[in-house]
């Protein structure tokens, strides 16, 4: 049943070419934004991008987990070798880079079914041209859903740049919801520590903590490549859209720190949480030591006198049973002065 789930999930909205959604954006057209299926995107691309404005540009959306997803991108996208090169080296490691006359992006994001956990983090690969924005991805992810919808909500970008910093910008809403997230938890921790209540908290905040470094050393890169790739943008790139992904960049930035500041926390309260948990070990290992030595003396006059061996003292005192009690109790009682005076 799982193994379904994720079947249905990975090719939720995907047509016989692996599109997800496209669109059509042309602020000129009486319809600024304009949904189109893989036949219609072909077409248009097929057809050089007919001019009915200077500012058309279209953007689709693939699964790569679909077969035919990759050979339709070959057939009609044209995109630069780098793009594909990328989808095959199989190392996410987030960069953004020019190739040739277009940019090429991948960056890491959570799964749409986000649960907190480490592993819930893939990557989604971008191809931005003056005329055509490509995303790809092979699960599905939270930035990019939150850019489709806002899209069909009305949401028309003028250039494949701003769509490009749309994208970034929700990518960084999500964090910061994340970092809300991880925020309450840590929250709710603290104030049952505080409380005495200790539970599994430990394990709970090594989950949090290691989601917070995966997604740290993942996406840490991607201010600085945006940074770099600033400095150099491609001609058809223009001034105010690349001031706004300079903004987008700061915003990731903010994001990133505080993320970092998480992790701080949690690294405080775990080293908290272990010196209770010492404490706790201590306070238990000092009663069993207490009472090793107070059953010591009892233990040391039971096997004297258990020997069976001739000559044992008060064998035949009337009283010799009461007198050995009282031998015992008054050494019990000085061992007991002993260790309660260490220990305080």
């Amino acid at each position: 049943m799982p193994a379904l789930h994720d079947l249905a999930a990975n090719s939720y909205g995907g047509d016989e070419a692996g599109l997800i959604c496209g669109y059509l954006f042309d602020a000129a057209a009486p319809e600024p934004v304009r949904a189109i299926d893989s036949a219609q995107a072909a077409a248009w691309l097929d057809e050089g991008a007919p001019p009915s404005s200077d500012s058309a540009f279209l953007w689709l959306h693939f699964n790569l987990s679909h077969a035919q997803a990759e050979r339709w991108l070959l057939r009609h996208a044209r995109l630069s070798d780098t793009f594909y090169e990328a989808l095959h080296e199989g190392l996410p490691s987030t960069r953004i880079e020019r190739a040739d006359d277009s940019l090429i992006a991948v960056i890491n994001d959570v799964h749409f079914e986000f649960s907190f956990e480490p592993s819930d983090i893939s990557t989604l690969w971008i191809s931005v041209g003056p005329r055509l924005v490509v995303t790809a991805r092979a699960k599905p992810l939270r930035s990019v859903d939150a850019l489709r919808t806002a899209v069909k909500a009305g949401d028309a970008p003028r250039s494949t740049t701003e769509l490009l910093e749309h994208l970034l910008r929700a990518q960084a809403d999500v964090l910061v919801k994340i970092v809300r997230g991880v925020t309450s938890r840590i929250d709710r921790i603290e104030d049952e520590l505080l409380a005495g209540r200790l539970d599994h908290k430990r394990a709970r905040l090594g989950v949090l903590r290691r989601l917070l470094v995966r997604l740290q050393r993942l996406l840490a890169p991607e201010p600085a490549a945006l940074f770099r790739l600033l400095q150099g943008p491609p001609a058809w790139m223009a001034e105010p859209d690349a001031q706004e992904l300079r903004g987008s960049t700061e915003e990731f930035s903010v994001v990133l720190r505080d993320m970092q500041a998480l992790q701080e926390r949690i690294k405080l309260l775990q080293e908290e949480i272990a010196a209770n948990v010492n404490e706790d070990n201590n306070r238990s290992l000092f009663v069993l030591t207490v009472v090793t030595v107070l059953a010591l003396p009892i233990n040391i006059l039971a096997g004297l006198f258990g020997m069976n061996v001739g000559g044992i003292p008060l064998a035949e005192h009337k009283h010799g049973f009461w007198i050995v009690v009282a031998i015992v109790a008054s050494f019990t009682a000085v061992a007991a002065w002993a260790a309660f005076r260490k220990k305080r």
